[in-house]
């Protein structure tokens, strides 16, 4: 591990990319996948805003989730593609508050939205004739501005934290952004009560949801395998799947790394993980939700018609 100015209030971030051209060669990938990551949700948050017919709460709450993926991947691309082409691993001590801030803000808010998707699909299959009342407009706003609200906290309490923990060994986090619970091995004080923390948020965010989510599609698969349409079993669970798609690729490596104790942890898998839910599923998020929705294929043939059309 490099050493560190202890005079210094910066920290160092290790990152993950080796110093060669195996390196680099998966540098330039990840910052294809983020270029490919703006398009897709800035696309994906334009469809839903000029087509009418996408103005429903379902993909109301969609290009919230778009917007989401937009910051998430803005949060820690950017700067690890800078200190490894530029040499310099620091990271201010404000910019390392910055960023810790807006990863978890990201990571919970978006964790909530996915289960708020989740339950507008479970009362659009399984209540169909109640969705107007409880999907309704204003209830669809609430969802969102809590989300937001909520994971908005819960992310200051926990960066206000870590930027008071007195740090006394070297301030090298061996991380390629910084992530808090790779900032504690780093604390010169026992963080036990944090680290309980950190499992109660997890929990709360990402845990509970989850089972949420699972039990929302347990009973749209029920209800699905009793309709006599066979055109609106195929459409449900489309829908299904590809929501189901998204949550898997979001929430297995996040409560898998999060929810395991610091003793069965190591740096290098994290980072790895940590790869799946800041990279690339914002990538693969519009990806999924355009190949495999019809009323987005459709809205895209619409818009990119008109657009044609216009230019001739």
């Amino acid at each position: 591990m490099e050493k560190w100015n202890q005079t210094s209030s910066d920290f160092i971030l290790l990152g993950l990319l080796p110093p060669n051209r195996t390196g680099l060669l998966l540098l330039l990938l990840f910052i294809f996948v983020f270029f490919l990551a703006l398009f897709g949700n800035s696309a994906m948050i334009h469809l839903i805003r000029v087509d009418s017919r996408l103005h429903t709460p379902m993909y109301f709450l969609l290009s919230q989730l778009s917007l989401m993926d937009l910051m998430y991947i803005s949060t820690t691309v950017p700067k690890m593609a800078f200190n490894y082409l530029s040499g310099q691993k620091s990271i201010s001590f404000l910019g390392c508050g910055v960023q810790s801030f807006f990863f978890l803000t990201m990571a919970c808010s978006e964790g909530l939205l996915l289960a708020s998707m989740a339950y507008d699909r479970y009362v659009a299959i399984c209540h169909p004739l109640h969705y107007p009342i409880r999907m309704s407009k204003i209830m669809c706003l609430k969802m969102i501005i809590g989300s937001w609200i909520l994971g908005s906290i819960n992310s200051l309490a926990h960066t206000v934290y870590a930027l008071h923990i007195p740090y006394c060994k070297s301030r090298a986090i061996n991380h390629f952004f910084c992530d808090v619970p790779a900032m504690l091995p780093l604390a010169c004080m026992d963080t036990w009560v944090y680290e309980y923390m950190v499992f109660v948020s997890t929990s709360l965010f990402l845990l509970f949801p989850f089972l949420g989510i699972t039990a929302s599609y347990g009973r749209v698969l029920f209800a699905v395998s009793r309709m006599r349409s066979k055109e609106g079993r195929k459409k449900a669970f489309t829908t299904c799947s590809t929501h189901l798609t998204v949550v898997t690729f979001y929430y297995a490596p996040f409560v898998y790394t999060y929810l395991r104790p610091r003793s069965l942890r190591s740096p290098a898998e994290d980072k790895i993980l940590a790869v799946f839910y800041t990279i690339l599923t914002p990538m693969l998020n519009p990806i999924i939700y355009s190949l495999r929705n019809k009323e987005v294929l459709g809205a895209m043939t619409r818009l990119f018609g008109i657009f044609f059309s216009t230019k001739k």
